[in-house]
Formats: C-alpha cells, structure tokens, sequence
C-alpha cells in the first residue's frame, strides 16, 4: 500500500521522550500532532496529566526504557498513567528474563499491566526486538497475545541493538497474525523507512521527526 502524507499522519504516535523535555516543548509538540493528522502524541508519564487538551490520543510509556521493573511497579504506573489521561500505555518487557528462557515471566508482567488498565485503554507491549533472535521475537509476541494486550512493539529507542527493522516487524505480523496491532519505533527517520515499515507488517510507527518525514527530508532523533 503506497501511503498519502495524510494516511501516514493517522498512523504515527508523535513521540518526545527526552528526559530534558519541558511542559513547554509537551505542549508544542501536542499543537504540531494535531496540525499534521497524527494518531497520537506518546510523552513521558512525568507530564501527564496535561494542562490543556492536545486534540489527539495520548500515549504514554511504563517500565520505560530498562523494562528492569517489577511487574507490580509497572502496573501502578501504567494505571496512574491512564488515571491521569492516558489513553495507550507502552510498556517494556524485561528483556533479560525473556533472553533467559523465561517467557512465563514475560507473560506474568504483561498479565499484570493489563489487569491494571483494562480496555478500552490501549496496552502496547514493547519486546526490543533489535536485542533478541527469532525465536525470541515469536516468544515475546505470543505472550503478549496471550497475556491480552492490544499491540507488540519493536523498541524504545534506547536500547544500543537498534529499533526497528523490517524483518522483526515481518516476524511480529505473521506471529501475531492481524490478532494485535504491530507498531515499529526507533530509527525511523524518512519516508522510505516509513513506508518499508508499514509494507512489512506495521499498523502504527512512533516518530519523534514525524514533520521532516512527512515533508520527505531526513528526521533527526528517535
């Protein structure tokens, strides 16, 4: 499917995670999301609740970027989150446990975050896929389905592996079979990426350049 600037717009959770990041630049970026169409805006949860309305979804981030949390410090945060506005929650699994073979706990976690924000909020679930093998990628996304979350994720963009490429989203899409959303994250900077990611299996893209690619230049950051 070849996109339209405003069909690429509606998919992308335009996204600020800086830790230097100001109420002041939340509020700018919330007033760039709704002139340029986008899904969403997703923003630390220090900034929420927001002190004005940003005419778009808003996302937010949990156990964010280690994912080294205890499932019950992430499913506080995530439904302190959602109290305080929040319409999607994305979380980060423990990477090292699932590395470790133990994807009971992968599913444990993400059981927890979903008790703690049922629909109709929006549980994403980010794997760090650029970190694992295959074989970890098909573990990671078949316990999110089966711990009831809505989408998996590729990265949070901080992790030194890497963000997304298209063959995990590939993966991620034919695992989870059009049951769960699948959203690619980290280094999408371009048109071309962009559109790559959505060829190859992605029904949501976070950007933090999001204008530069819709404008067809190079995006800088996440």
């Amino acid at each position: 499917m070849t996109l339209t600037r405003t069909a690429l717009a509606a998919l992308v959770d335009h996204t600020l995670l800086a830790p230097t990041a100001t109420p002041a630049q939340v509020e700018a970026l919330a007033a760039e999301a709704s002139a340029l169409g986008t899904y969403s805006i997703c923003v630390s949860p220090s900034m929420l609740p927001l002190p004005f309305a940003p005419g778009v979804k808003v996302a937010t981030v949990c156990g964010f970027p280690s994912g080294k949390h205890t499932p019950a410090a992430k499913a506080f945060e995530a439904a302190e989150s959602v109290r305080h506005g929040a319409d999607e929650v994305d979380m980060v699994i423990d990477v090292g446990a699932l590395k470790a073979g133990d994807a009971a706990h992968t599913e444990a976690e993400i059981r927890a975050v979903r008790a703690a924000i049922p629909a109709p909020a929006v549980l994403k679930v980010i794997i760090e896929s650029a970190a694992l093998t295959d074989d970890e990628i098909v573990a990671a996304c078949r316990a999110a389905e089966a711990a009831g979350a809505d989408f998996v994720k590729t990265s949070t963009g901080f992790h030194p592996a890497g963000g997304a490429s298209t063959h995990a989203i590939a993966l991620m899409a034919a695992t989870v079979g059009g049951r769960l959303g699948v959203k690619a994250s980290g280094g999408i900077r371009d048109w071309a990426t962009a559109q790559a990611m959505v060829d190859a299996g992605a029904t949501r893209l976070g950007l933090s350049g999001t204008r530069a690619v819709l404008d067809g230049g190079t995006a800088e950051g996440y």
